[in-house]
């Protein structure tokens, strides 16, 4: 009987295609607005940096990445971005540590502080991405404009759309946008089918991800020796990686609010955010080079060697990002942490690779930025895509679904590395 009543329990309706439809244009418009202004954001960032870090030190006659010329160019960042902190309307937004990748609208008049912060950031060798600003830029703009040009769409899914949109510019593809949103919802009750729901982020996704794909062409490929058949060594050694990348990751996300209580203290972003520039110049003096910025194109650099570097080289850099990500995201600068975790993630794997060679370096890497990224993020769609796209090779998607299972145990519960605004992490 309890069988046959469940069998009869009505599903949720489906919503008709004419309550979708009109759905389409303002899910396109965001996408590629989302699109370009990721793009701009990243490309002025990108010029700015090869001012700083190229052009400026060539002229001066001081090494690009000496460590003069790291403590001078990351304590000016600091001075710079505590400047716009300060003094730019709305303080260039809340405070970076208590956002995720959603976050409400603010008010227009945020967003140039904002964005200038999060471009010096960018630019000036903090261990930050790009993600949370350019989505809470994103979201300003598609919920300001939505409202006023489109007054009976719902003023809840233009944030929606904004986040849909960035994700897959960011990543270059909607099945990330996808992932995200279906992982948000999951949390709340949902009207309709799930398909509906996802619809229209659905194809702010695309529009945002084929905006960058035709404009930049970004790719995440590692370009790493594909695994071939894998076999039950391979299975064990993404288990153990997976989970024990985890865990360097949950005790950066214990300490987060002990570092950024530090910062707080200090009282005001004009003394933070140099302060914090400092320690990170230090940080990158004692990492090298590729211990700075966001992480993506030195993530490539570092695998596109994974035997070159002893084990104990990649470990320091791991630990060292590691630690930049800490100060970064306390101190008050504007950016995300997803890119500097894959750094991280990636560097961990590479050390399992070198510690025990047969341990293929493509296995190793994605699964340290799976258990890293699930640690940081506590998002597990986004962790597992992420590794999965790192490297071109299907077989690892299994072996990759089976090792998220105990990282997931280990940090699921856990605090996340994000406060509330009273400090408190958040769980």
């Amino acid at each position: 009987m309890a069988q046959d009543t469940a069998r009869q329990e009505p599903t949720a309706p489906a919503a008709p295609a004419r309550a979708l439809l009109p759905l389409i244009l303002p899910a396109l418009a965001v996408g590629v607005g989302a699109g370009l202004m990721f793009l701009l954001v990243s490309g002025l960032a990108e010029e700015l940096q090869g001012a700083l870090w190229q052009d400026l030190p060539d002229a001066l006659g001081i090494g690009r990445y000496s460590v003069v010329w790291m403590l001078v160019v990351l304590t000016a960042t600091g001075v710079l971005v505590g400047l716009v902190v300060w003094k730019a309307p709305g303080h260039a937004g809340p405070d970076p540590a208590t956002l995720g990748l959603a976050a409400a609208p603010v008010r227009p008049a945020v967003l140039p502080g904002l964005l200038v912060a999060a471009m010096l950031t960018l630019a000036g060798g903090p261990s930050l991405g790009p993600e949370n600003p350019v989505i809470m830029a994103n979201a300003a703009l598609a919920f300001w404009l939505g409202r006023r040009l489109l007054p009976r769409m719902p003023g809840a899914l233009w944030p929606v759309l904004a986040e849909a949109a960035t994700i897959g510019a960011l990543f270059g593809t909607p099945v990330a946008a996808a992932l995200v949103i279906s992982e948000a919802l999951a949390g709340r009750p949902v009207k309709g089918a799930l398909w509906d729901n996802l619809f229209a982020p659905l194809a702010a996704g695309a529009a945002g991800a084929m905006t960058t794909a035709l404009v930049a062409r970004p790719t995440f490929d590692l370009g790493l020796p594909p695994l071939g058949r894998p076999h039950w060594g391979d299975l064990l050694a993404a288990l153990v990686i997976a989970s024990a990348a985890a865990l360097p990751g949950l005790a950066a996300v214990y300490v987060f609010p002990y570092v950024h209580r530090a910062f707080s203290w200090l009282g005001h972003p004009l003394v933070a955010l140099p302060v914090g520039g400092l320690v990170l110049g230090l940080l990158g003096a004692l990492g090298g080079r590729l211990t700075l910025f966001k992480g993506l194109s030195e993530v490539a650099e570092l695998a596109r060697d994974p035997d070159g570097r002893p084990a104990g080289q990649f470990a320091a850099m791991a630990v060292v990002k590691l630690a930049a990500l800490l100060v970064a995201a306390s101190c008050g600068f504007r950016g995300g942490r997803i890119f500097p975790s894959v750094f991280i993630g990636a560097a961990f794997g590479l050390t399992a690779h070198a510690l025990v060679p047969a341990v293929p370096p493509a296995l190793g890497v994605a699964a340290g930025v799976l258990g890293m990224l699930m640690a940081v993020t506590r998002q597990g769609w986004v962790s597992l895509f992420t590794a999965a796209v790192l490297v071109s090779s299907p077989t690892i998607l299994a072996l990759l679904c089976v090792a998220s299972l105990p990282a997931w145990l280990l940090v699921t519960g856990r605090p996340q590395m994000q406060l509330s605004t009273d400090g408190r992490a958040i769980r």
